[in-house]
């Protein structure tokens, strides 16, 4: 199948597989002799593995690590290391997310929202 094809079978689009093909985190696939790539259903089980990752926010950094441990057959303990550390990075971003939410709603709580030129949202930002 054509990369329009393989896009829509796997869900990653046309401008990403060649993205990926062009880092390295899939292989340069067979093309065909009029020069357009042709790819099977290996590279559509690898797009939508990276498309799952993706989802669940490992960076392309941490997909070329675990593609390599899914084709090596490498022991489960190592995935489970790098699932893991991918989780603590989480939290640490959902704490993040979670301070700035409630810093907004203290400050957007402590505005009245009327036709008054004072704001606290502004004067916190401005410091």
């Amino acid at each position: 199948m054509n990369i329009g094809e393989a896009a829509a079978a796997s869900g990653v689009n046309a401008k990403m597989i060649r993205h990926y093909e062009s880092i390295g985190l899939i292989a340069p696939v067979e093309r065909s002799e009029s020069g357009y790539r042709l790819y099977g259903q290996s590279d559509l089980h690898v797009l939508s593995f990276i498309k799952r990752a993706r989802k669940l926010g490992f960076s392309i950094k941490d997909i070329q690590r675990l593609l390599a441990l899914w084709q090596e057959q490498r022991p489960s303990a190592d995935v489970k290391r790098l699932a893991l550390a991918h989780v603590s990075e989480l939290d640490a971003r959902i704490a993040e997310l979670q301070g700035m939410r409630n810093t907004l709603r203290h400050l957007a709580n402590k505005c009245n929202g009327d036709a008054r030129p004072t704001c606290p949202i502004l004067e916190d930002l401005a410091g």
